[in-house]
């Protein structure tokens, strides 16, 4: 069982509006495109972990039919780790093998990257795989459950980086050509740039 974590919490202060439910041309938000981004790729059980104005941004999901699970983070202002950490919380069970972990600030990401990520996770058991291109590396991030423990025992003040960073290899470093694993969204111009050109 690989559960995922969508990490949608922050402040948005640099976009100036909450990114979860900015539109996109299709119809969706982007957290609504994640969500049906995940669950075309096979992703059963979806967590999202929110922040301010969590009820409009679950029922903004509600109103287009998608299920996921709904985690808020009361104490979002110290980091994002802290987000990861309540998705982490909400996700680990018995059975669980590795969780998947991606952004809602990276809206484009396509079903077959997902699928690329969980085929070599399958594949290769690696401790972290994530899609690459070049020297970039986007998302979503597998983190197998070996890690969770050094997660939750990393430096709020430097997040999940480090304990990734530290695991990286070859076998977990997937190949990818999709533009959308690597599109972080965070300012008004990134924005725009995706609308005009989605």
């Amino acid at each position: 069982m690989i559960p995922a974590v969508v990490i949608a919490a922050g402040k948005s202060t640099r976009m100036g509006r909450p990114k979860a439910t900015l539109p996109l041309p299709d119809g969706d938000t982007f957290l609504t495109r994640v969500i049906r981004t995940l669950s075309s790729a096979g992703v059963d059980d979806i967590v999202v972990v929110l922040g301010p104005g969590a009820e409009a941004v679950a029922d903004s999901v509600a109103q287009r039919g998608l299920r996921a699970r709904f985690v808020v983070n009361d104490d979002y202002e110290s980091g994002q780790l802290s987000s990861v950490l309540a998705g982490l919380r909400a996700i680990d069970r018995p059975g669980v093998a590795a969780m998947l972990l991606t952004l809602v600030d990276v809206p484009l990401i396509s079903p077959s990257t997902v699928s690329a990520v969980l085929d070599r996770y399958r594949t290769t058991k690696a401790p972290i795989v994530r899609p690459v291109q070049g020297d970039r590396h986007g998302h979503p991030v597998l983190i197998d459950r070996r890690l969770f423990e050094a997660l939750s025992r990393a430096d709020p003040s430097e997040g999940a980086k480090p304990v990734v960073r530290a695991h990286v290899s070859r076998a977990g470093d997937v190949e990818i050509d999709d533009e959308g694993a690597f599109a972080d969204v965070d300012t008004p111009e990134d924005y725009a740039r995706i609308v005009e050109d989605p």
